[in-house]
């Protein structure tokens, strides 16, 4: 099957024939032959991931490239679903197209309600996913607040997707205080579990703290996965300016004493917050 390249096809048209040919059980790649939802589904996670980098980078020729490699991902999914005749691109099209529509009645609806800020709609947002989510579970009448949460998230935005769920039923603290009791608490947990020995017990109490740390961050209006993110981009360019010193030096950073790698932490981290600032 030829593929379609002039201007009378669609670029989206085009990518299916082109999925079509990689997943050819005669014809087609071997690799693309025989992936499978479960195999694929590593490769979205990296890919949205990619396209959250691109964004924070500024870059936006490299966020239409991640958006295509995302827009794949889409087109893979669709047509290993075709082949086993559970659903195709355009009904995934109508499905994303029917639930727009239904969670923007102040948009499409014929009655306009009462919209005019983006909070507002985030709360109507959650109150039409709660109908939705209740008529899933009108078989057997009984429904979790926290039903919906996918475990394939990632860690930090699971917590707080569990948490804001807890919240919406009124399981939450009215204000950051009783988080930050509960932090000391977990923290001289962990601080007990290391005298036992009990390597179990620690690990859980770690996660016990680092939940209450995405708690925190949601009662003080900080969002964690950024706030963290942005961390992670702190150490590695502080990190990266101390490997340049020593470089510039013939330097081994491995055989340099850790007092000495803190002053250039220390160096580092000043110089940057200069440049920052002169640049801002």
């Amino acid at each position: 099957m030829p593929i379609t390249s002039d201007k009378t096809s669609s670029g989206i048209d085009r990518l299916v024939q082109i999925m079509q040919r990689l997943r050819d059980p005669e014809t087609g790649c071997p690799w693309d032959v025989e992936q499978t939802f479960a195999t694929i589904a590593p490769h979205t996670i990296e890919e949205a991931y990619e396209v959250a980098d691109a964004i924070d980078a500024g870059d936006m020729g490299g966020l239409k490239d991640e958006l295509g490699d995302l827009l794949f991902q889409v087109i893979f999914y669709a047509q290993m679903a075709k082949e086993q005749g559970i659903f195709d691109l355009e009904d995934i099209a109508q499905s994303i197209s029917d639930k727009m529509i239904r969670r923007h009645p102040h948009v499409f609806g014929d009655n306009k309600t009462d919209i005019n800020t983006a909070h507002q709609q985030t709360e109507n947002w959650e109150k039409v996913k709660e109908v939705e989510r209740s008529d899933k579970a009108a078989d057997n009448n009984k429904q979790s607040a926290l039903d919906g949460v996918t475990r394939a998230l990632p860690a930090l935005l699971r917590a707080l997707k569990l948490q804001k769920r807890a919240a919406r039923v009124g399981f939450d603290w009215p204000d950051a205080g009783p988080v930050f009791e509960k932090f000391d608490e977990e923290l001289a947990e962990i601080k007990h579990e290391i005298e036992v020995g009990d390597q179990q017990a620690l690990e859980n109490e770690v996660g016990d703290l680092l939940f209450t740390c995405v708690n925190l961050a949601r009662k003080l209006g900080v969002d964690a996965e950024t706030s963290l993110r942005n961390a992670s981009q702190r150490f590695e360019g502080r990190f990266r300016g101390i490997e340049r010193i020593l470089w510039d030096e013939n330097r081994d950073i491995t055989v340099t004493p850790l007092d000495e790698l803190e002053q250039l932490w220390q160096r580092v981290k000043k110089e940057q917050a200069a440049s920052a600032k002169d640049q801002s």
